[in-house]
This record gives structure tokens, sequence and C-alpha cells, in this order.
């Protein structure tokens, strides 16, 4: 077992003040009150490279060039940690190589450029870029720079938790931090267990990448088959082998969020600091403010780290768009009403004063009509809960649509429509990655066999694109097609059984 005392030194010892910055720990007066605890955030955001990746990476790189005397680092990385190696080999005036994904967006491989790094783009996914970089730093005999899974990086990480004590020396409750590999987690838990252990260490992922609290939950690491994209500074299908063994020491537990809480919570973020987080930046208010609803008004201090703030402005159209979501403020349902004059009126008049922020309508037959109706509730589940029973008991047949992540992708943003002419149609959802001809690439791979009978494709100004599509594929050659699916290599999911897809797009006989 790690020696928590040992990395409380390291910790101590740290030198990341020639990179980083103390940031300050604010109090988020708007969220304190709608919690009824007081809440506080890190800014890890306010860094030079608006992460607090640099800390860990600068004392990684200062001990190799001041102990070992290397000639430069690696690192592979699409993201923070390239810039805070970027920076850190800038300041001690060596030579730095960041290996990233041919698949990189050019905003963050001239972010690395301009560091003065040498940007090296390799492969089509982190995998393949990370096994070159390895092979790189063991030809050349430079310092491969581990984004988390290096005592080093560690102990850099961990000085956010000796500033969290040090500024708030009043209770503290818990303090809430993201969790992708590790590093953060075990450095801020290592840092607070050995100084102040009654406080709570809380880690927080998304649901879709749940790799620390699976691996908690199983005694060991494991590696997930596949992760999310939305939180993409977090998206590691497999904790570190330095990180876990600490995280089973000092962390209390990790709580899972969903993808519209952290919209929700980076909405939050805005509201009290007029500060804009990347999506793991707001992972652990998200984390916070699940805590909070569980265990009610706390006396002690909420702190949630800010991890960052290095988020692609197309992407604020999706994050706005979910919030309301992610707050419960919104309620989405699939109604089917009588199809005659009148009738939505009749509909709008059961909801009375609700605000109705989207109606879809498209003809199903001459007796009903199948509606996506978006209704404005104030963030209870009972709210949305009575509207359901409402509609039901008034004779409606009503279908919840708010946590269906087809219907909020896709549907909700399609005219609905009925083919009484397509035969043998099955409905895949895609990602593949997000660069120049990708969608001609994708539409090339998959045309040229099998009919198109449906597409839809919206830009979601993140690293991935994401498809609805519907193909027409007879059973005789389903076997051929599932051999396609998995040579394609894009991420897929079936929605053949979708109760959206059944309502407003399946084909129907005359």
């Amino acid at each position: 077992m790690p020696d928590i005392d040992q990395l409380l030194k390291r910790i101590l010892n740290a030198r990341v003040y020639d990179a980083a910055r103390e940031t300050p720990l604010e109090p988020a007066a708007a969220l304190s009150r709608r919690l009824g605890s007081p809440v506080f955030f890190k800014r890890e955001d306010l860094q030079p490279v608006f992460s607090f990746k640099c800390r860990g990476a600068y004392n990684k790189v200062y001990r190799e060039v001041t102990e070992n005397r290397v000639p430069g680092v690696i690192a592979c990385s699409a993201g923070n940690h390239a810039q805070g190696v970027a920076l850190a080999a800038q300041i001690l005036g060596i030579e730095a190589r960041i290996v990233m994904p041919a698949t990189t967006p050019e905003i963050k491989v001239e972010a690395v450029r301009a560091r003065g790094a040498t940007a090296v783009l390799h492969g089509e996914a982190y995998d393949d870029a990370y096994a070159h970089a390895r092979e790189l730093a063991e030809r050349e005999g430079a310092a491969l720079v581990h984004p988390y899974d290096d005592p080093d990086v560690i102990a850099g990480q961990g000085t956010v938790g000796m500033e969290i004590l040090r500024q708030h020396p009043d209770p503290i409750d818990a303090v809430f931090v993201p969790v992708g590999g590790g590093g953060l987690v075990a450095g801020v838990g290592a840092c607070i267990k050995a100084l102040r252990p009654g406080v709570r260490v809380i880690g927080v992922e998304p649901d879709d990448a749940p790799s620390m609290h699976h691996a908690l939950d199983a005694g060991e690491r494991v590696r997930l088959d596949q992760v999310g994209l939305f939180v993409d500074g977090v998206a590691v299908r497999q904790v570190g082998a330095e990180t876990f063994p600490i995280a089973r020491q000092v962390v209390d537990e990790v709580i899972l969020v969903s993808n519209d809480e952290v919209s929700a919570a980076i909405k939050d973020i805005f509201d009290d600091s007029r500060a804009i987080s990347e999506p793991a930046g707001a992972l652990a208010v998200a984390g916070m403010k699940r805590f909070a609803e569980r265990e009610g008004r706390r006396s002690g201090a909420l702190v949630a780290i800010n991890s960052g703030a290095n988020i692609n402005f197309d992407r604020l159209r999706f994050v706005a768009e979910r919030a309301e979501l992610g707050e419960r403020r919104e309620a989405l349902f699939a109604v089917t009403i009588p199809e005659r004059p009148g009738s939505f009126r009749e509909f709008c008049e059961i909801l009375g004063k609700r605000l109705i922020t989207e109606f879809n309508y498209r003809f199903a037959d001459p007796d009903r009509a199948h509606i996506f109706v978006g209704v404005q509730i104030a963030g209870r589940e009972e709210e949305k809960r009575a509207i359901h029973e409402t509609l039901e008991a008034r004779g409606y047949p009503v279908v919840d649509m708010t946590d269906n992540e087809m219907a909020k992708l896709h549907v909700r943003y399609m005219v609905g429509g009925h083919s009484t002419s397509v035969e043998n149609e099955i409905l895949y959802r895609f990602e593949f990655p997000e660069r120049p001809g990708a969608l001609l690439q994708f539409l090339d791979r998959i045309g040229r066999r099998w009919n198109i009978s449906l597409f839809h494709y919206r830009n979601h100004g993140a690293d991935y694109g994401r498809v609805l599509v519907g193909i027409q594929v007879p059973d005789s050659e389903k076997p051929a097609f599932q051999s396609f699916l998995e040579d394609l290599g894009y991420q897929y999911w079936d929605e053949r059984d979708n109760t959206a897809y059944a309502l407003f797009l399946a084909p129907r006989a005359d």
C-alpha cells in the first residue's frame, strides 16, 4: 500500500509555482443559497494554461531536468496535459515534443506550438499516439511525462489540496474532485486525509466513463470497453496503476453524473463567477449538487475543484441546450393526441400556465398525431411525474423522453415522419472523429452496398460527429452488415427498439 505520509512530503516539497499560480478559493453565493450549504470553487481554470495540469507537469519535468539531466521530454496528449508539459519545457529551456492523434483539432495543436513545443501527429486514436510516444522516448533517451500515472505528477496535483486546506481553515464537509486517470484525486485526497482526515474526499465521474467508480467497486483496476466523449478531459478507460492504490485509501466515494448535469453545472459556474468551464472542469460541481440533493444542508463547506476552462466555443451550443434538462427545468414528452381541429389547444389547456418550450408535430394517420413536446418545470421530479399522470388521466398515451439520448440528440431536431414505402429498415446511431471530410468518408463507407433511408447529422461543436442513420438491409444480408459494423471502427448503437423511433420515424404499412 502507498505510504500517504511519504506522499504528503512529496506534495509539500513539490516544485510547481515557477509555472503555476496559487488559485483563489472563491465563495459561490448563488449556488450556496440554492443548496443551503456554503459552497466554494477552487479556481484552477485561472492557471496560465487554464487547467491544473501545469502543476504536475512542471513538477515532473523539473525533477527530470535537475536530477536526471534529460535533454528533452515527450508527452502524449490532445488536451490540457499537452499545454502543461509545453509550458514546463518552455520555462526550463528544454525541448518538448507532444505526440497527438492525427484527429486532434487544429486549435489544440496550435496551442502546443504556441508554447514552443513540437507537435507530432501520429495515429487515429490516443493508444496509437501513446505507443509512438513511448517508442520515441526509449529510442532518444528523453523522459516520458505521463498525464497522471507518475509519483511526481501526482505530487504536483496534490498542491491543489494543500492550498484548499490553507485557504479555508474553517470546517470543510467535503471536497469534490473530477476523476479521469486519477492523478488529481490521488494527490488532493492524500494531502487532505493526511492533514484533515475528517474531510470527505469525493471523486466525480461521468456516468458514461466510470473507470474509478467501477475499479473501487471491484477492488481492482478495470478497463472499460468504451467511454463517453462529452466530458473528454476525463474520458479514460482505465485508471492508473499508481493512482488506483492511493485512491483506495483516500477516496470516500465516487459520484456519477450525466452529461446533462454537467451542462447544468457549467451554467451554475457561469452564473456565480461569469467564467465558462470545460465539461471536465464543471464535473465536481455536478457531483456536489448530486451530493447536496442526497444529503441535505451541511454546516461545513462544500468545495468543488473547477479543474479547467479549455472548451471550444462551438460546444457551448450543445451545453446551453442540455443545461435546462440537467437542472430538471425542462421535461420532454412524446404524446399521442387526436387528429382533429383544436386538439393541440385542448392539450395546451391541460398543461395550464406552464411554458411549452418545444412542440414538434408530424401527421401520423387520419385519427391520431404524435407530438414531441418540451415543458418548462421548476426542477422537481414530482412536477414532471404530475404532468405525466395528468395527461394519462385525460386519455393521452404519454412516453417520458427526458432521459432518452437519441430523442435529445436527434429526434427533437427532426420533423419526424413514418414512410409507407421503406422496407427492411434498421436504425443505428454512430459517433466518429470530427475532421474535414469525415462526414463524406462516413457516407462513402456506409453507402456503397446498402441504401440509406434516413439520415440525420448535427455538428455539436465537439471532437466527434453524431449521426443517426436508417439503412435498408434485407434479412439475408444482416450477417454481412454486422461484419461491416465491426470493420467500420466507429462506436455505434442499435436504435431499432427505441420508443422515439417507433413513434416518430419507423415505417408503417398503408
